[in-house]
C-alpha cells in the first residue's frame, strides 16, 4: 500500500510541475493594457470629408491635346504633337504626304477644326 501511495504522490507531483511549467510561459504572452494602449489621434483625425469627396473631378473646358492629336491622325497627320496650346487655338504639327504641315483646332470641347 505504501509504494501505492508513493507512486500516485510522485505522479500527483509530475502532473502539478508540468501544469506549472506550462503555465508560465503562456502566462508571459499576456499584456494588460488600460485604455487603447496608444496615443490618441491627433486634432482633425475624425473631421467629415468634404463636400465634393465622391463627385469625379470636374472635366476639362477647352480641347484636350490628346483628342486634337487624334484627330489630327484622323485627317492623315503621321508623328502628329502639340506644338502650341492659346486660349482660342490648339496648334498640331506633323507630316502629311506633302511634307511637314499643321492643323489648327478651336481651343473648346470637342476639339472643331479652325484651319488645315
Amino acid at each position: 500500500m505504501m509504494q501505492f501511495l508513493a507512486k500516485a504522490g510522485f505522479a500527483t507531483l509530475l502532473a502539478a510541475g508540468t501544469v506549472v511549467g506550462a503555465v508560465a510561459p503562456a502566462s508571459a504572452q499576456v499584456d494588460v493594457y488600460i485604455g487603447s494602449g496608444r496615443p490618441p489621434p491627433p486634432p482633425g483625425y475624425y473631421r467629415p470629408p468634404p463636400p465634393d469627396y465622391g463627385r469625379p473631378p470636374p472635366r476639362p473646358r477647352g480641347c484636350d491635346p490628346r483628342l486634337a492629336e487624334d484627330i489630327a491622325r484622323d485627317y492623315g497627320f503621321r508623328r502628329a504633337r502639340v506644338v502650341d496650346v492659346t486660349p482660342r487655338r490648339v496648334i498640331v504639327e506633323g507630316w502629311t504626304r506633302r511634307g511637314a504641315d499643321e492643323i489648327s483646332f478651336g481651343n473648346v470641347r470637342g476639339c472643331p477644326v479652325l484651319r488645315r
